[in-house]
C-alpha cells in the first residue's frame, strides 16, 4: 500500500485515508492503464523525468529498461528531449524501448555502457541520467555519463549502498536527486491515458487470474526468458 505501509494480496483492502488517495476511473480507462496510474507513471515522471529537469533538446539516459524505465521512457517525451538513450541487459527489452520512444539502445552486457554512452554524445555525456533499477552497476553507470551542469535523478530503490565517486563529481557542478513518489501529477497522468496517447497497456505483456498468483511470480522471476514486463492479476 505504501513505503511504510505493508501490502496486501487480497480481493478487498481497506485504504488509509481513502478520501484524499483514491481516483474514480472514468469508463472506458483500460485497467491495464490505471495499474501504471497507481504507483509507476507518476514515480517515473516525478522522480526520474521532473527532477531530472528533462527538456526541450536535452540528451537524456535512463539504466534501466524495466516497467520503471519504460515508464520514464514515455513521459521524458512530453519534453521534446533530442535523444533518449535506453541502457539494459535485455536485448527484448531494449528492442521494445525502440518501439516507444528510444532514439538508442544499449546492452551494458555486451559493450561498455559508459563509453558508447559518451561516444553517442560526443564525449560530452547526457544533460540526464536516469538510474531506474537500484543497483550500484546501473548508479556506476549513470554517474559517469553526466555532463558538467547535468541532473542525476535517482528512481531506483536500493537495498545496499553504492560507491559514490564525488572525487569526481564535485567539480561538475552536478544535481543528484532521490526521492519517493509525490503524486501530485497523477490528476494530468490520468487526462492524458484517457486521451490514448501513452501506449501504456504494451507494458502489460502477461495475465494472470487471481488463483495464479506463484506461476505469475515465476513468470516476473524469470523475466527475460518469459519476455515479461509488466504482469498482470486479473481479480475475476
Amino acid at each position: 500500500m505504501g513505503y511504510m505501509i505493508d501490502g496486501t494480496h487480497a480481493e478487498y483492502v481497506r485504504t488509509p485515508f481513502a478520501d484524499t488517495s483514491l481516483y474514480h476511473l472514468p469508463e472506458g480507462l483500460n485497467e491495464d492503464v490505471a495499474v501504471f496510474l497507481s504507483d509507476i507513471l507518476p514515480t517515473s515522471h516525478e522522480i526520474g523525468v521532473q527532477y531530472g529537469q528533462v527538456k526541450l533538446g536535452d540528451n537524456v539516459a535512463i539504466v534501466g529498461a524495466g516497467p520503471i524505465g519504460m515508464s520514464t521512457l514515455l513521459t521524458a517525451q512530453f519534453y521534446s528531449p533530442a535523444n533518449i538513450i535506453m541502457v539494459d541487459v535485455d536485448d527484448n527489452r531494449l528492442e521494445f524501448a525502440k518501439t516507444v520512444g528510444a532514439t538508442h539502445t544499449v546492452n551494458s552486457a555486451n559493450e561498455d555502457a559508459i563509453q558508447r554512452v559518451l561516444d553517442l554524445t560526443d564525449g560530452r555525456g547526457v544533460d540526464c541520467a536516469i538510474e531506474a533499477v537500484g543497483l550500484e552497476a546501473t548508479w556506476n553507470i549513470c554517474q559517469h555519463i553526466v555532463k558538467e551542469g547535468g541532473h542525476l535523478a535517482n528512481v531506483g530503490v536500493h537495498g545496499k549502498s553504492v560507491n559514490f565517486e564525488l572525487n569526481k563529481l564535485w567539480i561538475k557542478n552536478l544535481t543528484i536527486t532521490t526521492g519517493l513518489v509525490n503524486t501530485n501529477t497523477t490528476g494530468m497522468l490520468l487526462k492524458t491515458c484517457c486521451s490514448g496517447k501513452l501506449p501504456l497497456e504494451k507494458l502489460a505483456t502477461h495475465h494472470f487470474k487471481f488463483a495464479e498468483f506463484e506461476k505469475a511470480y515465476e513468470v516476473f522471476k524469470h523475466a527475460s526468458d518469459e519476455k515479461a514486463l509488466k504482469v498482470m492479476i486479473e481479480m475475476t
